[in-house]
Parts: structure tokens; C-alpha cells; sequence
């Protein structure tokens, strides 16, 4: 049996290591690479000044026909940006447990919708886009 003294020692050790990761002011978790609902890209999401954004750092879809540009941006002059490196996730801010009032760019299509970010547990990210009052969410998987 440990002597009242150590075990407060100890416990004050495991305390201060507890509060050692955390960071008042900055929600701990969302950054990392992420394996999109399709199994088909990997974003990478940081902090961009004091907003979260993500971008493409890999895309796994190797097939015929798979774009290495952003052909279907609605910009005629962005369509010819590599698409690894594109920005498809910006303008998020941490509000709760969520991250709000930032977009999601699908370059399959071109379309940018208003949308939200949610941490589903360490390993799930709940990707959620909305045109007018229609949200749809898909889930992202976290990388090692």
C-alpha cells in the first residue's frame, strides 16, 4: 500500500498531465487527415489563422476519367487548379462541440454549400452541407 503522502504526489502528477493537453480556447481533435465518405480523396484539415479549413492531400481514385484539375469550377479561370492542394473545406470556426459558418467545395460538381463540421467520437468526423433548408451529412474517417 502506498503512503498517503506518494499517492497525493501521484495523483496530483496525473492531474497536471491530464490538464497538460489541453488548450483553453481551441477545440482539441478535428485536425488530421481524413478519408472522405467515398474512400476516394484525403483532406487534411488545420487551423488557417483562427479558422479550421481543409484541403486535398491525396486522391485514391485512380481510375479512368478521374480530374487532376478543378475542371467543374463555375470560375472558367479556377479550372485549371490541381485539384491535390485544393482547399475544400474553409471558414470554419470552433462553436461548442461543433465547427460552424464554413463552406464545402465538391469538385466533382463545382457547388459550394454552407456547412458544419462534428467530431463523431476520435475516429468519425460528421461532414454536413446544406442548400437553402436541405443537409445532407456523410462520414469521414480518420488516418493514423
Amino acid at each position: 500500500m502506498m503512503p498517503p503522502a506518494a499517492r497525493m504526489i501521484a495523483l496530483a502528477g496525473l492531474a497536471l498531465a491530464a490538464s497538460a493537453g489541453a488548450q483553453p480556447g481551441r477545440s482539441p481533435g478535428i485536425e488530421g487527415k481524413w478519408l472522405t465518405d467515398d474512400g476516394k480523396a484525403v483532406v487534411v484539415i488545420d487551423r488557417c489563422g483562427q479558422e479550421i479549413c481543409g484541403a486535398i492531400a491525396t486522391v485514391l481514385d485512380k481510375g479512368q476519367n478521374v480530374p487532376t484539375v478543378d475542371a467543374e469550377n463555375p470560375d472558367q479561370r479556377l479550372r485549371n487548379r490541381p485539384i491535390v492542394g485544393l482547399k475544400v473545406l474553409s471558414g470554419f470556426r470552433a462553436e461548442g462541440a461543433s465547427w460552424r459558418g464554413g463552406k464545402a467545395y465538391d469538385p466533382k460538381t463545382g457547388r459550394s454549400y454552407r456547412s458544419t463540421l462534428a467530431l463523431d467520437g476520435a475516429r468519425r468526423l460528421v461532414v454536413t452541407g446544406c442548400i437553402l433548408f436541405i443537409c445532407q451529412s456523410k462520414i469521414w474517417q480518420r488516418l493514423s
